[in-house]
């Protein structure tokens, strides 16, 4: 009781302020402010049109990224019982705004800001039968309101770190009442388990099923090998290296590398991807590129000339264009942090990305493997590309051992399932 009464005056004040004064300069959480007025008015009309006699399941994601590791639950779910009805919550505006026509859900929501008074209203107003968090996106005050409520909770793809801030003092205390507040926290690994044990929690049921994201990569590979987006005729005979998700910190060692690989490899070719694909962007790209490298963008293909460089000017394709590859870079891994790995590894092919993959317990799992090579700079990044496009055996070991990776691992739906079908 304690830690609800410090939080409701201590930290959502400042944070509802600070939240505010942001969306003045940041042009998403703008997007999330205006996004949320009106919000459970607008809610309280949308329940109307639910069965009422059916039972409701809420779903929250904090952006599109972890919304895909719930899709493979929901359309399983969906699939065993089709009168359930889906409640979809985000915080993030890019999470929303991406997944506003998903079918599957009957409402597709923001997560009200996470005062006391929104979180009791909201829960009244959706009166689901269970809620199922994503991975880590935890907002109190909605948790103790389906405690009051008497809601069975899960969090689901469930992570954290060995040295996460959660565990310092004060904030071990606080996360230990929050944590006991739910029924289900199923993790990813033994490593995440042990984690959540060292709280010491009395309520939660905590075990490891393993990670959703393996069963929708799966999914999804099936779906995109019926697609086809570039013609065979410009794919026929090459070597192609398919960049997903660029930064400009992956362009700037990358396409050195690429160059010197054109003269000895006549068939290279490669498909770039920025993560952002703005207009700004592809023009960055191509006043970089300088020539040095003839590129055509996507959607110009039709008048190709055999171009060595296939610029990525849309969006949503990017899984299809992996199955394409010969060797996939993930972006994001000289900056911030690795992407998505299992995108390409689904596919069967060698994987590279840089240093900045600590972020990725799958990236890690696939250099283990020897599916995935690191490269610490051009020079590294070179040789590991040379290496792969050359050594046609060491290539097709590599990739057999990714999608040997990702097979191993998928199941984890139907675990999750195991669990929440109880309470159902």
């Amino acid at each position: 009781m304690i830690w609800q009464i410090l939080y409701r005056l201590l930290i959502i004040p400042p944070a509802w302020v600070f939240f505010h004064i942001l969306g003045w300069f940041d042009r998403k959480a703008a997007r999330g402010i205006r996004g949320r007025k009106g919000l459970l008015d607008r809610l309280q009309k949308q329940v109307t049109h639910l069965n009422p006699h059916s039972k409701r399941i809420w779903f929250h994601s904090s952006s599109m990224g972890e919304f895909e590791q719930a899709k493979p639950v929901i359309a399983e779910l969906k699939k065993r019982h089709p009168d359930i009805e889906i409640i979809a919550t985000f915080f993030s505006p890019s999470g929303y705004e991406h997944s506003r026509t998903y079918k599957l859900a009957s409402i597709i929501e923001y997560i009200p800001f996470d005062s006391s008074a929104n979180a009791r209203r909201f829960i009244q107003l959706i009166r689901p039968t269970a809620a199922v968090i994503v991975r880590y996106d935890v907002w109190p005050n909605h948790l103790w309101a389906l405690r009051h409520a008497g809601v069975p909770t899960f969090i689901a793809n469930a992570t954290l770190r060995s040295n996460s801030t959660r565990k310092m003092p004060v904030l071990r205390q606080f996360h230990r009442a929050v944590y006991n507040s739910l029924d289900y926290i199923l993790t990813v690994s033994p490593g995440d388990k042990e984690s959540f044990d060292t709280f010491g929690l009395a309520h939660p049921v905590v075990e490891v099923i393993g990670d959703t994201r393996y069963d929708q990569v799966w999914l999804r590979s099936a779906e995109s090998r019926n697609r086809q987006v570039i013609e065979p005729r410009i794919l026929e005979g090459k070597k192609v290296l398919v960049i997903g998700s660029s930064w400009k910190a992956d362009e700037d060692v990358l396409i050195p590398a690429c160059l010197r690989l054109f003269g000895d490899h006549p068939d290279f070719l490669v498909i770039l991807v920025p993560h952002e694909p703005t207009l700004e962007t592809l023009e960055r790209i191509e006043y970089e590129l300088n020539g040095r490298i003839p590129s055509i963008r996507f959607s110009n293909l039709s008048q190709y000339r055999n171009e060595k460089l296939i610029l990525i000017d849309v969006v949503g394709i990017l899984m299809t264009l992996y199955r394409y590859a010969s060797v996939a870079y993930v972006g994001g891994s000289f900056s911030s942090g690795v992407h998505n790995v299992l995108e390409p590894a689904v596919y069967g092919i060698p994987i590279l990305f840089g240093p900045a993959h600590q972020n990725s317990q799958e990236a890690a799992g696939l250099v283990r493997e020897h599916a995935a090579f690191v490269g610490e700079d051009q020079a590294d990044l070179h040789g590991h590309l040379r290496m792969l496009l050359d050594d046609e055996s060491r290539r097709a070991e590599a990739g057999a051992n990714a999608l040997a990776f990702v097979s191993r691992n998928t199941g984890a739906t139907g675990r999750f399932l195991s669990y929440l079908e109880k309470v159902l």
